[in-house]
């Protein structure tokens, strides 16, 4: 997911700062991770993890592109005869100042009992789901809150901060002229072209990760190949690796935006489509 960063930029050493994250520690493994993990690696593992995770709205995906922090906590639990259930909160705080959860249930009822993760927007949702496990109903709570609850205004946390590795122009210049080299685009005005080659001439660092958020379609990844420039700028490139070809040949495609990589992967899901 892409959101918007910030560097403490130090010419000499052509490093960036370590990144800006909240996290509230969590009262199990199953929860997320230790503190120091950014909210874009929170939602990675989540998702990873979850069985369900198709099934998420891509509405509610698109907008945790904008995370900026990240707190989870236990919500409820049983233990019993050697199976159990958990259930977790995960809340993002999100750049417009909203926040969105998302409940995670986690249990070893199945036939291995082996441990599950699953993944819901509501609570409601939630309940459902822990009602068809083979274990006793969550206990409805016996008392009401009297305390009227105030919309709480936050304030506006900081941008996070991209982390890179240590400085190697060589390194990062190789790695942008290899991109650019085996980008396979159809249709050749969509690949970055020569601006952008001189432009990562001046890149000292750069990071590669794989693009979550919002679904990309199977046989399909997408790529983020972040570059930091000499003076403190950074520029992206989107890599679409897949195999959608007339002989299942490997082939990679660059694009410069997100939306324009994305694009280009609906365009083969429905020419693969057609075509079969």
């Amino acid at each position: 997911m892409s959101v918007p960063h910030d560097y403490e930029f130090d010419a000499a050493s052509c490093a960036s700062s370590a990144p800006f994250t909240s996290s509230v520690p969590p009262t199990s493994a199953a929860a997320p991770s230790p503190p120091g993990t950014s909210p874009d690696e929170q939602l990675a593992k989540l998702l990873g993890r979850a069985l369900n995770s198709f099934e998420l709205p891509d509405e509610i995906l698109h907008r945790l592109d904008s995370a900026l922090a990240y707190a989870g906590s236990l919500h409820s639990a049983h233990h019993s005869a050697g199976r159990h259930r958990e259930t977790y909160r995960h809340t993002w705080l999100l750049a417009d100042g909203s926040a969105l959860t998302l409940w995670e249930l986690v249990h070893n009822t199945g036939r291995d009992g082996g441990e599950q993760h699953e993944v819901y927007v509501t609570e409601e949702e939630l309940h459902l789901a822990t009602g068809r496990l083979p274990l006793p109903q969550e206990a409805a709570p016996d008392f009401e809150l009297q305390v009227p609850m105030v919309p709480v205004q936050l304030a506006a946390a900081p941008p996070e901060r991209r982390r890179f590795g240590p400085a190697d122009p060589d390194s990062s210049l190789d790695h942008a002229r290899r991109l650019l080299r085996r980008a396979e685009n159809l249709d050749a005005t969509t690949r970055p072209g020569p601006g952008t080659a001189r432009l990562l001439r001046t890149a000292c660092a750069h990071q590669i990760t794989q693009a979550f958020g919002r679904r990309v379609s199977q046989g399909f990844a997408l790529y983020e190949h972040a570059f930091l420039l000499r003076d403190g700028a950074e520029v992206s490139l989107w890599e679409v690796e897949h195999t959608a070809t007339p002989d299942g040949r490997h082939m990679c495609e660059v694009y410069a935006t997100q939306d324009e990589a994305r694009a280009a992967i609906e365009r083969r899901v429905a020419s693969r489509r057609t075509s079969a």
